[in-house]
């Protein structure tokens, strides 16, 4: 369940604009030869018309694309959706493309790829680096909740946890209802099955006999369902802060609040060494303040950079986000000390990657088509990690099951974390009223028969637990060569350079480090 929006210290969402149609070629294209399954021809007919992006201060150099695909693959004539596509050309001679994926679920990757594109550029050695915007996701038929008032339910404020129980389904069934309401026909169908399905139709289009793929987070949950989906497809692939692939979202819950709590430990830590630093210079007091912020901004909210209340939660959403890399701690101390001395959550409010509110009743097109940039509804990023996190998982919570439950499970989210547990404790709750997920990753997504896929751990990392890395290469057996990153911080490529050279070779030229090799904090010194 990470909810991991950027692998690297800068984290900046970039109005995205326009991008070229298709050209429909008829060779070399997989037929359907029993007539059971569905006719897809026309899908992978298709190549991508590359085109400049237009917008403001985007790189020249970065050009957009769209790919279309089925709404429902087992029913394609029933309508199709358009997804946006970035690209960076190779340089060298080109082998082919490496598609990338930032993680989320709910985040987008044409900003990411805007504002961080440039440390992949040694991979246009030999490839175009390409990105995309999920189904659901950015300009791709965004999902949304609709006004703050009912967009959340109970994440607004967090508070909603600790009413009667039969108040929180209340407002549970009033979020669901919400969501399908504003979303469209898209929300039946996202999640990463359909997700990874529209990544071979995207391998198709740009060309490419096999997938090389780079995916961070949630990222490489859809690269091993690919693998699982296509294993004969499959070319170099790389997943970085490897997501779990069996634990329920409930266990999910509880190591996410863990895991930012230690890292938030960690931040405070060190901002109480600097005399700058708003919660003053000592640590077990620093901590209680955190605290204590949280719970006064979720009874007095205060208006934000957009006008609407910024709330408690919000903020540890904003923290969440801040604590991935230690580079952006200096920038973290700064935004808490505007909000705390001046009221100002303008640059706190930069880290959850908020978008301007649209206004619209409706957010994404009817049609299918690609949503304009500044279309895109200021709630996507959480609407669209609760649909997929919830559309990925079998499990649902009975009414009977939260109220005899909530009681205990409140008290085991406050105990993995004080400031962390009642958000993360939400997101769980989201998904009753919700149609049941798919039984198909934690049944099938295992023992895969692929080339070799190279899998990244860190051992400090506060999104994705280095025993994910471990369960899951054991999972997908014995094609899964496994990288250990002793250091901290979420992902490695973006904060190693022994990770990143290693990940880089192998995308490059398919050398592999040793199975269980590590990369050290004396490496990135050097």
């Amino acid at each position: 369940m990470p909810a991991k929006l950027s692998t690297r210290p800068m984290l900046r969402r970039c109005a995205v604009a326009g991008a070229a149609g298709i050209v429909l070629l008829g060779t070399g294209l997989p037929t359907a030869t029993d007539d059971d399954r569905p006719d897809l021809n026309r899908f992978y007919r298709q190549k991508v018309a590359w085109a400049k992006c237009p917008g403001e201060g985007l790189p020249k150099d970065m050009q957009c694309g769209k790919i279309t695909v089925p709404l429902d693959y087992a029913h394609p004539k029933a309508g199709t959706l358009d997804l946006a596509l970035a690209r960076y050309r190779a340089t060298g001679e080109k082998r082919g493309s490496v598609l990338l994926n930032f993680g989320g679920p709910g985040g987008a990757g044409i900003p990411e790829f805007a504002s961080g594109g440039k440390e992949f550029m040694e991979l246009t050695d030999g490839y175009d680096i390409v990105t995309f915007d999920p189904r659901g996701v950015g300009r791709s038929s965004p999902v949304s909740c609709g006004d703050r008032e009912e967009n959340i339910g109970v994440a607004d404020d967090g508070t909603e946890v600790d009413r009667d129980p039969q108040t929180v389904l209340k407002q549970l069934r009033r979020a669901a209802d919400a969501c399908a309401r504003h979303s469209g026909p898209v929300l039946p169908h996202i999640g990463t099955v359909n997700a990874s399905r529209d990544m071979d139709v995207m391998r198709q289009a740009l060309g490419d006999k096999k997938l090389n793929y780079l995916g961070f987070s949630y990222g490489t949950r859809l690269g091993a369902v690919y693998a699982a989906q296509f294993p004969e497809k499959v070319g170099r692939m790389v997943l970085d802060g490897v997501d779990t692939l069996t634990e329920p979202l409930t266990e999910q819950g509880v190591a996410g609040a863990q895991g930012q709590q230690k890292a938030l430990d960690d931040f405070i830590n060190w901002c109480v060494k600097d005399i700058a630093c708003p919660f003053g210079q000592d640590a077990r007091e620093a901590r209680k303040q955190v605290v204590r912020l949280v719970e006064s901004l979720d009874e007095n909210p205060v208006p934000s950079a957009f006008g609407e209340p910024f709330t408690g939660q919000d903020l540890v959403g904003a923290i969440g986000h801040a604590l991935y890399s230690e580079e952006l701690w200096p920038s973290l101390e700064r935004a808490l000390a505007s909000l705390i001395e001046d009221g100002d959550t303008h640059t706190i409010e930069s880290f959850a990657g908020r978008a301007a509110p649209t206004g619209r009743e409706e957010t994404a097109d009817p049609d299918g088509g690609l949503v304009d940039a500044e279309d895109i509804p200021l709630d996507n990023v959480p609407a669209a990690l609760m649909a997929v996190n919830c559309a990925d998982d079998p499990d649902r919570p009975t009414a009977g099951q939260i109220v005899r439950n909530l009681d205990r499970l409140r008290a085991e989210y406050e105990q993995a974390s004080p400031v962390f547990g009642l958000y993360r404790l939400t997101e769980v709750l989201m998904c009753y009223g919700r149609p049941k997920g798919t039984d198909f990753i934690r049944d099938e997504v295992k023992d895969v028969h692929t080339p070799k896929v190279l899998l990244v751990g860190t051992r400090g990392d506060p999104a994705t637990p280095y025993r994910w890395t471990v369960e899951t290469a054991q999972r997908l057996g014995s094609s899964a060569v496994v990288l250990d990153n002793k250091g901290g911080g979420h992902t490695g490529y973006g904060s190693s350079k022994c990770v990143h050279n290693k990940v880089d070779s192998f995308l490059l030229y398919g050398t592999l480090p040793p199975d269980g090799s590590s990369c050290g904090l004396e490496e990135d010194r050097e």
